[in-house]
């Protein structure tokens, strides 16, 4: 039962036994794909049919596919324009596009989730951060109108998306995979400013993920504690005060430095869960699934029920993938080309690729 409080990664590019007695045993809500298991279209179409009949249907097969340097697939197919590319061209229809293609892409893939669109908002692209290039705005209603479009032509193909990164990653200038970001920013700037993407959006979205960042204003009671692990902001502020209470709720990995320099695996998950979230990310330490879902035990049983409900309520709106097509890959990767050309193919060079520790 446990199990659905859970999304796995997986080490490589096919099942290996450790992997199947690990799923079987688990049976968790679902998987999150990186570049380690991506090798060619083909072979990532077996490991996800493989992985349907392994644990259902039903099972969520998730990806962080934004675009730019964040693009999973990047060893096999070209990677679309970044959200900063689509923010300077000025033209939404080049964001329908990438979504557009972006969902043909993954759908011939057999995923069913992408995480994104990012949310964020870029008001400093100086910042020491994880965000750079990733942002589609630099204020509001660049991010509701470039990321809105993206999502809508995306979950055209039946590929559901995930806002994030809940409240926000804006103000951070630590990249929370090495380390806790802190911000002072307070609600009431947030809901100006960086909560209008979500609420704008919040009827088009699938799912939310929550961020590894330090609210000292909204958790003043509880210094250094995550927004990903708080009742403050995810049950009062995202459920009670937004109004995003029948949406499915991500943790960002839980295997991040900001998370596994403090907390302890286990007490990570059961935190996240009695915070808000519906399920926490375990992407890289997969091992450990076994013994975090022991803390969860003590989880109140409306918490659990409310959970089931909504995870259920997600996977209704799955769809089985079309069947592989290796002509229409092929022009779903050429459309992609023509795209790219519509812009500076030098810009955004100077980030490397987004940690997948």
């Amino acid at each position: 039962m446990y199990g659905q409080h859970l999304l796995l990664g997986l080490a490589g590019p096919e099942l290996t036994p450790e992997d199947v007695s690990l799923l079987k045993k688990v049976s968790p809500a679902g998987v999150i794909l990186f570049t380690r298991n991506i090798v060619s279209p083909q072979q990532t179409r077996k490991l996800t049919d493989d992985l349907r009949d392994l644990l259902e249907e039903d099972i969520i097969i998730a990806i962080d596919q934004e675009g730019g340097r964040v693009t999973r697939t990047k060893d096999m197919a070209p990677a679309g324009p970044s959200a900063s590319q689509l923010r300077k061209s000025g033209k939404t229809h080049h964001a329908a596009q990438h979504g557009h293609l972006t969902g043909s892409m993954l759908a011939q893939l057999g995923i069913n989730l992408n995480f994104a669109p990012v949310l964020d908002i870029a008001f400093d692209d100086s910042l020491f951060s994880s965000l750079p290039e990733r942002c589609y705005g630099t204020n509001s209603q660049e991010v509701i109108n470039h990321a809105g479009m993206f999502n809508r032509w995306m979950r055209k193909h039946k590929v559901l998306s995930c806002g994030k990164h809940f409240p926000s990653c804006s103000h951070a200038a630590v990249d929370p995979h090495h380390d806790l970001p802190q911000s002072a920013v307070t609600k009431d700037q947030m809901l100006a400013n960086d909560l209008l993407p979500y609420t704008a959006l919040m009827p088009e979205l699938d799912s939310l993920m929550t961020c590894h960042v330090h609210f000292s204003e909204l958790d003043p009671q509880e210094p250094g504690l995550p927004a990903s692990l708080s009742k403050n902001i995810i049950t009062q502020l995202l459920r009670g005060q937004l109004g995003f209470d029948h949406h499915l709720v991500f943790t960002d990995d839980l295997d991040m430095g900001a998370i596994v320099n403090t907390y302890g695996r286990g007490e990570d998950l059961k935190r996240a869960i009695l915070a808000g979230n519906d399920i926490g990310l375990i992407c890289h330490d997969m091992h450990t699934a076994v013994d975090a879902l022991t803390h969860l035990k003590d989880i109140p049983q409306d918490i659990v029920d409310d959970t089931e409900k909504r995870i259920k309520r997600f996977k209704k709106k799955m769809k089985y993938p079309p069947a592989f097509d290796t002509d229409r890959w092929q022009r779903i990767c050429d459309e992609v080309v023509e795209l790219n050309a519509h812009f500076d193919a030098e810009e955004g060079t100077g980030f490397s690729q987004v940690a997948e520790f």
